[in-house]
């Protein structure tokens, strides 16, 4: 009977409509949810007959419309661990379910995603976002990216690991005609990361018409203070004759040794410094042979006879942790106080072929379905993937005046179709009094 299949109508579309109702609710709660992902309507019906001589009422079905790929607005924020995606992929996710007796965390088996990019370090050094999942990324060693494998990323409060001097560089000029010793202090890294002091003075002879002068290097901190001396020679003093104000040749030197002279060729000079953990090789490197540049004899007005152009040291102090900061490319960085950084991960994004297929988890988090494919990893920015946004947020993609909208439309429809469940109550309380 048509009263009864038009009731049974209307209470679909009641039923639909609520639903409608729910998918409001839920986006408007949610509407400053950081990744949050709203959900639409899609209204079907289902017919039960229908031809060019009949058709009979169906029913209605409200089915969750999932908007997984439209963007929410990027928001700077002023969290440096903060990432966003501008355009398609998702973050890959781990979720913490316990630890075990050795205090490690245990992951759930499942790989997770996100746009939830609202990321901080929690006690344990992981980036943890707001809603307790962890980034996973791909491991970096020694500037090596392993794409083999995703583990969380972890950042460890520890110190830089001193690297010792091995080599420097010293460029300058001593006053031609000078008859006083000139020299300079520098500072070079002992093997645990300590500053250490080294004298360069350089000694005359009677006279600098031979241009010939004698290098010292000591230090207070060695032992011997005095590491040794060789002689220098330059212009037209060394077997092979150069251009005047250049290094010619090395003597023979005591606790020091020199280069073998060939024009153009390094003008080195290799020392050994013990700094009370033995032997430190280092190499003195005072340019070229022939060549106007590092260490040369010209005519100077300074007043110590010596000018200093240039000083470089290859060590590197012993560093503790400053901060970490995230890069464009995906690269987790951490900072030293030495000035040092190094990259511990790097952040991939992760897309699908089709990712409002995708199954919805609390906090914002997904799951992959054989609807929405296989998940490709890649670089940022690559094979379809979104850019990263480094110190940003997205937002939901929520409009409320759009939901408000909706949520009169709904509410109409909703009143329209109790209007007919009313209207056919009437109608069969008036078929039941056609017998009285």
């Amino acid at each position: 009977m048509s009263l009864y299949s038009s009731m049974n109508t209307a209470l679909s579309g009641m039923n639909a409509q609520s639903r409608a109702l729910g998918h409001i609710s839920d986006n408007v709660a949610n509407s400053q949810t950081v990744g949050f992902k709203r959900t639409d309507t899609n209204f079907v019906s289902y017919i039960s007959e229908s031809s060019s001589d009949v058709h009979r009422p169906g029913t209605v079905l409200a089915r969750p419309d999932f908007t997984n790929q439209v963007q929410g607005t990027i928001e700077q924020v002023e969290n440096p661990l903060a990432l966003a995606i501008s355009g398609q992929g998702f973050f890959t996710a781990a979720l913490p379910i316990g630890k075990t007796e050795a205090g490690d965390y245990r992951f759930d088996a499942r790989q997770f995603y996100t746009r939830a990019g609202d990321f901080n370090r929690n006690s344990e050094g992981l980036m943890v976002n707001g809603s307790g999942y962890v980034l996973q990324g791909w491991p970096v060693t020694d500037g090596e990216v392993d794409k083999t494998q995703l583990v969380p990323i972890q950042v460890q409060e520890d110190v830089f690991t001193p690297t010792p001097t091995q080599e420097l560089t010293f460029g300058g000029n001593l006053a031609a005609g000078g008859t006083a010793n000139q020299s300079t202090s520098i500072q070079v890294i002992d093997t645990l990361g300590r500053s250490r002091a080294l004298t360069l003075t350089f000694a005359p002879t009677a006279s600098t018409t031979d241009n010939t002068w004698t290098l010292s290097i000591s230090s207070p901190d060695a032992t011997p203070s005095t590491i040794g001396s060789i002689p220098i020679r330059f212009g037209q003093d060394g077997a092979v004759d150069q251009p005047d104000g250049t290094l010619a040749e090395f003597g023979t030197g005591t606790g020091l040794s020199g280069s073998a002279a060939a024009t153009g060729g390094p003008a080195t000079v290799t020392f050994n410094a013990d700094f009370g953990q033995g032997a430190q090789a280092m190499v003195l490197n005072l340019g070229r042979f022939g060549v106007a540049g590092g260490l040369t004899q010209f005519a100077s007005t300074a007043a110590s006879g010596l000018s200093v152009n240039s000083f470089e040291q290859d060590g590197i102090p012993i560093g503790a942790f400053s901060s970490v900061t995230t890069q464009r490319n995906g690269d987790v960085r951490i900072n030293y106080d030495n000035g040092q950084s190094r990259v511990v991960a790097r952040v991939p994004i992760t897309v699908f072929k089709d990712a409002d297929r995708l199954q919805h988890l609390d906090g914002q988090a997904f799951l992959r379905t054989i609807e929405s494919g296989e998940a490709r990893i890649v670089e940022a920015g690559e094979d379809g993937a979104g850019l990263i946004s480094v110190s940003a947020v997205e937002r939901s993609n929520v409009d409320i005046a759009t939901e408000f909208s909706k949520l009169i439309l709904a509410q109409r429809a909703y009143s329209a179709n109790t209007k007919i469940v009313s209207a056919v109550d009437d109608l069969l309380q008036e078929t039941l009094n056609m017998r009285r």
